[in-house]
């Protein structure tokens, strides 16, 4: 094996960590507020930044069944953090949107997050943080297309 298949095999070694990490903290902080369901979240998250959206959007952006988002959607709705109105062209499908108490539920949980991160980050300085960022967000960018490519060919 080469260097730089060593060092892609060390890249997906070290993302596999970050997740787990990340679930490990996204389950304890769950633990500590047994709220809103941490997927459900994730999916209040991805409207705020994203906008409205038909659910099978939500499920294709996400990676996820139809299925699934539906039921993250069920909570939020009962929760009153989303909105959902007949799509314009189609009566029969829905637009969900972020209501006014889902965005103040992602503002809260937002300041746990910005915490938790200066508590691990905090010695890292704002550079570090964005170029790190970039270089993610490219490598995103990329898997994500290919895994779209890959999803239309089956």
């Amino acid at each position: 094996m080469s260097s730089a298949d060593d060092a892609r095999v060390e890249l997906m070694r070290e993302l596999k960590a970050a997740s787990q990490l990340q679930h490990a903290w996204i389950m304890q902080a769950w633990q500590d507020d047994r709220g809103l369901h941490p997927a459900a979240a994730m999916l209040l998250s991805d409207l705020a930044k994203h906008g409205e959206a038909r659910p099978s959007e939500l499920a294709k952006r996400r990676f996820v069944d139809l299925s699934v988002v539906s039921r993250q959607i069920s909570q939020l709705s009962a929760a009153g953090m989303v909105d959902r109105r007949p799509a314009p062209e189609d009566g029969r499908a829905s637009i969900i949107s972020i209501s006014e108490q889902g965005h103040g539920e992602l503002s809260r949980r937002r300041a746990g997050y910005l915490a938790f991160m200066e508590r691990a980050l905090g010695d890292w300085d704002e550079e570090k943080v964005l170029e790190l960022t970039k270089r993610l967000a490219e490598m995103n960018d990329d898997v994500r297309a290919v895994l779209s490519v890959r999803t239309c060919d089956v």
